[in-house]
C-alpha cells in the first residue's frame, strides 16, 4: 500500500495573499469578526441616529415652535432636544464605563426606582397628556417614569433569570418572580394610566427576555392569548382608541377629525416621492400634521428626504439589531445575553410600531421613534440603554484590551502635527 504521507504540498511562501482570496473567509469579513466590532458599530449607529434626529427635529419643529411656544423662537423645541441629547450623552458615557458586575448590582434598584416613580403618577405630581396619565411634573422639568421602567425590566430580567437558569424549563420558575409580580406590576401601573402604547413596548421587553432565556414556547402562547384579550378590552372601552382603530380600518376618513394624523402623514410621504422636497421643505408641518416633530417625524423624513431618507433610518435600526444579536451570540455571560435581548426588543419593536403607524400598517398608538423623535425622557433613557450595551460590548473577550491599546482620538489628531525641533 502506498502511503499518502507527504502527498499534500505545502503552499509557496508568496501564496499567502492568493490563498486568502480563495479561502473560506474573505479578508474584509475577518475584520468584522474582531472583538471591537460590536462596540464600534453601536457607537457609530447611536451617533448617526442622534445627530440625524437633532437635524430632523430642528426642521420639523420650527413652525410649531413659532406658533405654540411662548419664546417666539423657531428653535425652542430644538434647543430643548439638544439639551436632552447632551444629558443623554453624559448618561451614555457613564453607563459605558461601568462594569457588568455593577449593572447586576444596579438591576433591582433601577427597577424599584422606576416602580416608585410610576406610582407617583397617581399623586398630585402626575399629569395627563392626551388621555394618558403617564407623566410627572416636578416644576422645573417633566419626565415619563415608564421609560426608566423599560431599563429596569431588561436589567432585572437578566439578573433574575440568569440565577434561575437551570430551572427555567418549568413554567413556575419562569413566571415567578420575573413575570409575577415584577412584570405584571410594572405593566399594570402603566396600564392604569391608560398608556397602551408603552405597555406594548414593555410587553415586548418581557417577551424578548423570556425567549432569550429559553422559556418553553407554550408559555408564550398562553401569554399572547391573555394579552390579546386585555388589549381588546382596553380598546373597546375607550372611545379614543376605538376611533383610532376605525381610522386604521378605513371606516373614518375625516381629515379634519380623528383621521387627520394618519391622512396627512401619508400625504407627507406621497409628497416626498422618490427624492423628497429637500431638507426644511416640508409642507405638512405647516399646521397640517399636528405631531411633525414627535410621533410622526418619520413622515417628515419621507417628505423632505424621500425614499433614501426613510430607507436610511430603517437600515440603521436593522444594523443596531444585528449588533445586539452579535453581542447576544458572542457573550458567555447569561445576564448580558438576556439584558441585551430585552433592550434590543425595546428599541426595535418601538421603531417598528412607530413606522408601522406612520405608513398605515398599524393603528396610531402614540410611541416615538427611538433616538429621532422629540422627547426628553425617551431620548435620555434610550441613550442610557445604549450605554449599557456598550458596557456589555466592552466586556466581550479581547474588546477592553483592544480598546486600551488603541490611541485616543485626541492623540491620533495631534500625531499628524509636525514635531517641534529641539534647539541645539
Amino acid at each position: 500500500m502506498t502511503s499518502t504521507t507527504g502527498s499534500v504540498k505545502s503552499p509557496a511562501k508568496g501564496s499567502a495573499k492568493g490563498d486568502r482570496s480563495i479561502g473560506f473567509i474573505p479578508e474584509w469579513l475577518e475584520r468584522l469578526d474582531r472583538p471591537v466590532t460590536t462596540y464600534y458599530v453601536l457607537v457609530g449607529v447611536t451617533t448617526v441616529l442622534v445627530g440625524f434626529g437633532l437635524i430632523m427635529v430642528l426642521s420639523a419643529s420650527a413652525v410649531t415652535s413659532l406658533s405654540e411656544t411662548d419664546s417666539g423662537s423657531a428653535y425652542s423645541i430644538f434647543f430643548s432636544q439638544l439639551i436632552f441629547a447632551v444629558v443623554g450623552m453624559v448618561a451614555l458615557l457613564i453607563a459605558s464605563r461601568m462594569s457588568v458586575s455593577m449593572w447586576k448590582k444596579l438591576a433591582l434598584p433601577v427597577l424599584l426606582v422606576g416602580l416608585v416613580l410610576q406610582a407617583l403618577v397617581f399623586t398630585p405630581l402626575g399629569i395627563g397628556v392626551k388621555g394618558n396619565r403617564n407623566w410627572l411634573n416636578f416644576g422645573v422639568m417633566t419626565m415619563q417614569p415608564s421609560e426608566l421602567l423599560k431599563v429596569g425590566l431588561a436589567l432585572s430580567g437578566g439578573l433574575i433569570l440568569s440565577t434561575k437558569r437551570k430551572q427555567l424549563g418549568r413554567v413556575g420558575h419562569a413566571l415567578v418572580p420575573y413575570v409575577f409580580p415584577v412584570g405584571m406590576l410594572s405593566l399594570g401601573l402603566v396600564l392604569l394610566g391608560h398608556d397602551l402604547g408603552t405597555v406594548l413596548i414593555m410587553a415586548a421587553i418581557v417577551g424578548g427576555v423570556l425567549f432569550t432565556a429559553g422559556v418553553p414556547g407554550r408559555f408564550f402562547a398562553m401569554s399572547a392569548a391573555s394579552f390579546a384579550v386585555i388589549a381588546v378590552i382596553f380598546v373597546v372601552t375607550s372611545p379614543n382608541r376605538l376611533g383610532r382603530f376605525d381610522v386604521w380600518l378605513g371606516r373614518d376618513r375625516d381629515q379634519f377629525g380623528a383621521a387627520r394624523q394618519t391622512i396627512h402623514g401619508r400625504y407627507a410621504l406621497a409628497d416626498g416621492g422618490w427624492f423628497g422636497l429637500g431638507l426644511g421643505g416640508s409642507r405638512e408641518k405647516w399646521a397640517w400634521l399636528s405631531e411633525p416633530h414627535n410621533d410622526f417625524i418619520f413622515a417628515i423624513i419621507g417628505e423632505e428626504l424621500g425614499l433614501p431618507g426613510t430607507i436610511m433610518v430603517l437600515v440603521l435600526f436593522v444594523v443596531l439589531a444585528l449588533a445586539c444579536y452579535r453581542l447576544v451570540m458572542r457573550s458567555s455571560d447569561f445576564f448580558v445575553r438576556i439584558a441585551t435581548a430585552g433592550i434590543m426588543s425595546w428599541i426595535v419593536v418601538q421603531a417598528m410600531i412607530n413606522v408601522g403607524a406612520v405608513i398605515g400598517l398599524l393603528p396610531v398608538i402614540g410611541v416615538p421613534l427611538p433616538f429621532v423623535s422629540s422627547g426628553g425622557s425617551s431620548l435620555v433613557t434610550t441613550m442610557l440603554a445604549l450605554g449599557i450595551l456598550l458596557s456589555f460590548a466592552r466586556a466581550e473577550p479581547g474588546c477592553a484590551k483592544a480598546l486600551a491599546a488603541r490611541p485616543s482620538l485626541i492623540k491620533r489628531s495631534f500625531a499628524v502635527l509636525p514635531k517641534r525641533r529641539s534647539r541645539p
